[in-house]
């Protein structure tokens, strides 16, 4: 019978970066050599490979000075704010004038 990890065990042979859980409300931890790592546990435990990591990205506004208030960028105008936001939890890490 195939083990209840076997393709994960077999992406962790090859290089893969494995995360588990041991508890659903618990949050994900990397697998480490260095740390003892963890065992292949085929109940209360969940595994998966650790997702890649989001990229931050930025948006673009114009900044109205007869109504103080930005707006989302059109094709048709120039933007003159740009914002940052981090990848991972959507929240915003710089603004800048442009």
């Amino acid at each position: 019978m195939k083990h209840k990890h076997a393709d994960l065990i077999k992406a962790w042979a090859d290089g893969a970066k494995i995360e588990a859980r041991y508890q659903k409300a618990s949050g994900w931890t990397e697998w480490a050599e260095e740390t003892g790592g963890f065992y292949w546990y085929q109940g209360g435990a969940e595994y998966r490979i650790k997702p890649e990591p989001k990229p931050d990205y930025r948006k673009y506004f114009v900044y109205h000075s007869e109504r103080p208030c930005i707006y989302p960028c059109t094709s048709n105008q120039i933007a003159n704010i740009a914002l940052y936001f981090d990848g991972e939890t959507n929240q915003l890490k710089d603004a800048k004038v442009i």
